[in-house]
């Protein structure tokens, strides 16, 4: 019987990744290496020091993992966070989670972003009340595809794997809830490139598709 439902955030609860991609490459332009859309759409999913570790490597950069991490951060916090930037849900977010909660289910977020990030965007998009935990990728020690961010947000729902649900976007998310021992619901979601999500155990095109009875 699931009890818990655990949300990604980018893609799932915001449409960002057009957003990060946009950032993202102006950021490559700065540290001077030319990398493809569909490259970097292979990083959607993992966190900050999974991608920069890999970038490190490929590209032989000079800049350290911690100057680029912190470069990255504060950029994309400034840039998502400016006054001319307008975010919103993704459509019946706010409806489904409203739902889930007023029917008893235990809910989080387990995103690859930063908590800063996490908190900013649920407080701005007015949903922050609905989550019984907030959960990021720099509390664990290993970044999807790995299974430990959706089990520690498991641990502190007080839910078995079994009784979870995950809610995911992409490709590595996908592989990790499933590694995790969770049901997954794949959200097929155009805006954050060419993922593979076959592996999840239903997959939809919108959120008005599933609710607290079907979930």
């Amino acid at each position: 019987m699931i009890k818990a439902v655990i949300f990604d955030m980018d893609g799932v609860i915001i449409d960002s990744e057009p957003i990060h991609l946009k950032y993202a490459m102006e950021l490559f332009k700065t540290i001077e290496i030319d990398m493809s859309i569909e490259e970097y759409n292979k990083f959607i999913g993992t966190n900050s020091y999974y991608m920069w570790n890999k970038i490190i490597n490929d590209y032989k950069l000079k800049y350290t993992m911690e100057e680029l991490i912190k470069m990255e951060r504060n950029g994309f916090y400034d840039f998502i966070s400016s006054p001319n930037m307008k975010i919103e849900p993704i459509k019946y977010i706010p409806e489904l989670l409203k739902e889930l909660k007023e029917n008893n289910y235990k809910i989080a977020v387990a995103s690859s972003s930063p908590m800063r990030l996490i908190e900013y965007i649920l407080e701005e998009l007015k949903i922050r009340k609905y989550f019984d935990n907030l959960v990021t990728g720099d509390l664990v020690e290993r970044s999807k595809p790995e299974p430990d961010i959706f089990l520690y947000a498991a641990e502190k729902l007080g839910a078995r794997p079994e009784e979870c649900v995950v809610i995911e976007d992409s490709h590595n998310g996908v592989l990790a809830a499933k590694k995790a021992g969770m049901k997954c619901i794949g959200y097929r979601n155009l805006n954050s490139g060419n993922q593979d999500i076959s592996k999840a155990d239903i997959i939809i095109d919108s959120f008005e598709e599933i609710n607290s009875k079907n979930i």
